[in-house]
């Protein structure tokens, strides 16, 4: 490709609505540009990279003999309704109706889709497993577009849809799903964690999230440096301690006057946070419920929400707090709460007492005991995992870091096939329900991703794998000889089937170099008067900075010897 004729309109200052690196590089490097907010336009280079990308994807795909089909983005609310997802979704969802007054939304995941299409397709388990997959736009009304392609309201994904006869058949697709996405990561050139999640709004039992490590990243990802063990931080757990904290036999209220927060409360106590009990209100689904943490933990809503199964938990207003509590933010407590469900961290079952609060403002109750006190519900790990932590699985200690997520596999189990009556007849003629997976990719969160792990202060530095050209040629100057010289080499290497653009701009050096640098692609050959003179071709990785002088004679040679080796 000639960059004359070239549509890409890159940028020298930094968008002032970018925030990451990847949205700054994306809008600079001519990839994409806004049409609204969290809505883009992609540009020749940026959809190359896309494709690339989506090549690697369904090989792999294809390899675990799963099938490609296109699912409809324009779905039926009756199918949501049947999976009882169409109100749990929530505003994520954007829901209308047609010119016939019936509703409809903008497909943001397609289970309900795939198991609607196969419920009367499927009769015999002859007919199973099956997997499919498609590469689709998905729409999401995020309350809050940002980061570029990363929380975008309309992006691309690739979505698979595992069908088996039973839970062992689901394990093997799930692992070969699993085999696929780490083949798919590696081939982009992108370091990945596969690490356990939380099932969210898709449901069923076990999850794996794969994360690229970066700093931008918006997920945080727990790992232990002794073990495999890794987890999303919503759904990491660690080494519950089996020691007591506070042995205060009396119960006594205390007056303390303006000690609201924990830190408050260290000073006025002259005590740790771990020897007091922290109370979170919440209202799930119009019921008052009281959270129970340690005092120097944090609470992980997820974890309730996970145990409660409710479709909205929601923090209680200090409304809730007058009605519920007969206090105020800061004073709520455990004892004397009536009406109200009490779920305790399993580290508040180690306290024999504690500081907690006195539902009356202004007062604090010392000496708090569970079971003499106060009840609860149950203890479950409720706590958000802290750096330093120790891993459930071993002695080791737990590092956190930050990661983009890019891709997400999903064992729904019978979540959709039984709501949705997708079944079929076993051997022996009994009717069961299928056994379902779900498996995602986001195609276009991958090319800033990709972005985050591999760029300089220059631009981009692309992996060779997904970089829209392998290849770029410099031509400086207007000589001709130059400019046959160039030409030659182009049409050369595109002989030998390498992907090559030539900046034939009549542009300044200075220029071309800054965009070389700034689009990323892996290989820069420059070809100028200086150059020819000395009858070498001056060649540059873009992602080590390694320089070479090739041969006029075997330029095509040490280019492709070269390009095996980069990455």
């Amino acid at each position: 490709m000639r960059m004359s004729k070239l549509y890409l309109p890159t940028l020298k200052e930094e968008p002032a609505e970018a925030e990451i690196i990847s949205h700054k590089l994306m809008l600079r490097a001519g990839l994409m540009r806004n049409h609204a907010s969290g809505i883009y336009s992609y540009l020749p280079l940026g959809y190359k990279v896309i494709q690339k990308i989506e090549k690697i994807i369904r090989r792999h795909m294809d390899d675990s003999d799963a099938q490609e089909v296109l699912l409809p983005i324009l779905q039926s609310s009756e199918i949501w309704k049947e999976s009882k997802r169409w109100d749990r979704f929530g505003p994520l969802m954007i829901k209308f109706k047609d010119r016939k007054n019936r509703e409809f939304c903008l497909g943001p995941t397609h289970e309900e889709v795939v198991t609607d299409l196969l419920r009367d397709e499927i009769r015999s388990y002859k007919d199973l497993p099956l997997n499919l997959y498609q590469i689709q736009t998905k729409v999401r009304d995020e309350i809050r577009p940002r980061f570029g392609v990363m929380r975008g309201r309309e992006f691309t994904m690739k979505d698979a849809y595992s069908l088996d006869r039973d839970d062992e058949g689901l394990d093997e697709s799930y692992q070969a799903m699993y085999n696929a996405y780490t083949n798919i990561f590696v081939d982009c050139g992108l370091e990945t964690r596969a690490v356990e999640a939380d099932t969210g709004a898709m449901g069923g039992k076990d999850s794996h999230e794969f994360m690229v490590l970066a700093e931008s990243g918006e997920d945080k990802i727990a790992f232990c440096t002794n073990c495999e063990y890794a987890a999303n931080i919503e759904k990491a757990e660690s080494l519950v301690e089996k020691r007591t904290v506070n042995k205060e036999d009396k119960l006594e209220k205390i007056h303390t006057p303006g000690a609201a927060t924990i830190k408050e409360l260290e000073k006025f106590f002259d005590l740790p946070g771990e020897d007091m009990i922290k109370s979170v209100a919440y209202q799930a689904d119009g019921e008052a419920v009281l959270a129970l943490v340690r005092g120097d933990d944090e609470l992980n809503e997820i974890k309730l929400a996970n145990y409660l199964d409710v479709d909205n938990l929601e923090p209680a207003s200090e409304e809730d707090i007058i009605t519920h509590f007969k206090s105020s933010p800061g004073f709520i407590g455990p004892i004397g709460s009536k009406g109200v469900r009490i779920i305790a961290d399993q580290r508040i079952e180690n306290m024999e007492s504690g500081i907690t609060g006195a539902n009356e403002k202004n007062y604090h109750y010392r000496g708090a005991k569970v079971g003499r006190d106060f009840e609860v519900e149950t203890y479950l790990d409720l706590r958000l995992v802290r750096e330093g932590d120790s891993c459930p699985s071993c002695s080791g200690k737990l590092e956190i870091k930050s990661g983009i997520e890019v891709g997400h596999i999903f064992k729904l189990g019978t979540k959709y096939s039984e709501s949705m009556g997708a079944s079929y007849l076993d051997e022996n003629g009994r009717d069961k329900p299928v056994v379902m997976g779900s498996y995602g990719i986001g195609v276009t969160r991958l090319v800033a991703a990709a972005i985050e792990q591999n760029h300089d202060d220059y631009g981009i530095c692309w992996p060779l794998a997904i970089a829209p050209y392998q290849i770029i040629i410099l031509q400086l100057g207007n000589d001709d000889a130059v400019i046959d010289k160039a030409n030659e080499i182009y049409q050369q290497l595109e002989s030998a089937g390498l992907e090559v653009l030539v900046d034939d701009r009549k542009e300044r050096a200075g220029v071309k170099f800054n965009d070389a640098d700034l689009i990323g692609i892996p290989l820069r050959l420059t070809v100028g008067s200086r150059s020819l003179e000395a009858g070498v071709v001056e060649a540059k990785v873009r992602a080590t900075g390694q320089e070479l002088n090739f041969e006029l004679s075997s330029v095509v040679k040490e280019t492709t010897e070269l390009l095996a080796k980069i990455k």
